[in-house]
């Protein structure tokens, strides 16, 4: 072996003289193949209890019980110790094998590069690629097969708590909508034919008469508010949550010749008022700033504006929908009522939501609420 501070090129443009650098050292694995060898079994060995730890943290994950019977040790939770020394040990060995990578195996040599034009010359170019591919081979990721794999493997298993712990942002939207809640899952809310429309937080229903020419106030279907005979709600915890979430409405009332109906929605207001979607179709804001000469509807987040006398088209920002619209009708009654569910999605935008609304589910002239 030789020194490579005697072999690199010394520059003939130097600016200062070389203030000199202390003999280089040495280590044991570069002059020891026996000691090379258990370096890279230690580091290999080492990426190996960064993968069992990975595993232990998912079989953890899944075994151990949370929640009012918890699995305890030491009168700790069980689940939570374990996940957390099993991911601590996952990111501790690999680290370790990290460094001890570097300090033993891979090349301690000291590289310099002078300072040069903004454009670097051709030589330079291809002096860099000489330098990369000198730190690749110094690296010894290329001849040495064990370390490849266990840094190959160990970076792999560490994916595997991420994975899992993403399980825990929530169901999946098959299996919100198939979870029994009224009203989950993206296409689908609380909203059903009959269903008045009532004031929130107050709960009260509405009359037509109730809402004059410019007003504009927030509205929930009366499900949440119901009760049983014993005044305890029918719909509590998640549920209700949902319900309030994606049912939450609009309700304004303009001049009628004002209105600009959709195409088969001629019969989705009542004497001018009109009622949509309370939730932003960009990400998901509430919105209720209401411009009462033009009509618009702002959002306060990032500045959507909808044109709720056409249709709720977008006529400024980030939005890409209008807001679905509730058809209203009235009931025996005469309080305010849905003639159905939304027909299309409330929120957001996603990947397999239309532009417009499925014009089959529009209820017909005919249909009596």
């Amino acid at each position: 072996m030789t020194d490579s501070h005697d072999t690199l090129p010394v520059p003939a443009d130097r600016p200062i003289d070389d203030p000199g650098l202390p003999e280089h050292a040495w280590r044991p694995t570069d002059v020891d193949p026996a000691a090379e060898k258990r370096a890279e079994r230690q580091v290999a060995g080492l990426f190996g209890l960064s993968m069992v730890c990975a595993v232990l943290f998912v079989v953890a994950y899944f075994s151990l019980d949370i929640g009012d019977n918890h699995t305890t040790f030491l009168g700790m939770g069980a689940s939570t110790l374990a996940l957390g020394a099993a991911l601590g040990g996952t990111l501790l060995f690999f680290g370790i094998g990290i460094i001890q990578w570097a300090r033993k195996l891979m090349g301690d040599h000291e590289i310099i590069e002078m300072r040069h034009p903004a454009r670097s010359s051709d030589e330079d170019r291809a002096a860099t690629l000489e330098a990369l591919n000198l730190g690749l081979e110094e690296s010894g990721i290329g001849r040495r097969k064990l370390v490849l794999f266990g840094i190959g493997g160990a970076g792999f298993f560490m994916l595997a708590p991420a994975v899992v712990l993403l399980r825990d942002l929530g169901p999946t939207p098959n299996q919100v909508a198939e979870s029994g809640v009224e009203g989950a899952g993206l296409e689908r809310t609380i909203w059903t034919k009959g269903m008045r429309v009532v004031r929130d937080v107050v709960g009260t229903p509405i009359r037509p008469a109730d809402v004059e020419i410019g007003d504009l106030f927030n509205a929930e279907p009366a499900a949440i508010f119901e009760v049983d005979e014993e005044g305890h709600p029918l719909i509590e915890g998640v549920e209700l949550q949902v319900a309030k979430s994606k049912g939450a409405v609009v309700l304004i009332r303009m001049d009628p010749e004002d209105n600009n109906p959709g195409p088969g929605r001629e019969n989705w207001d009542v004497d001018g008022i009109l009622c949509y979607s309370k939730i932003c179709t960009h990400v998901g804001c509430p919105i209720s700033l209401n411009e009462r000469k033009t009509h618009h509807l702002l959002c306060p987040c990032h500045q959507s504006t909808f044109d709720l006398a056409d249709a709720a088209k977008v006529v400024f920002g980030p939005a890409a929908r209008p807001l679905p619209q509730l058809p209203l009708a009235v009931d025996e009654e005469g309080y305010l009522v849905a003639q159905s569910d939304f027909t299309e999605p409330v929120g957001p935008s996603y990947w397999e939501r239309d532009s417009q609304a499925d014009t089959s589910k529009i209820p017909g002239e005919g249909d009596s609420a």
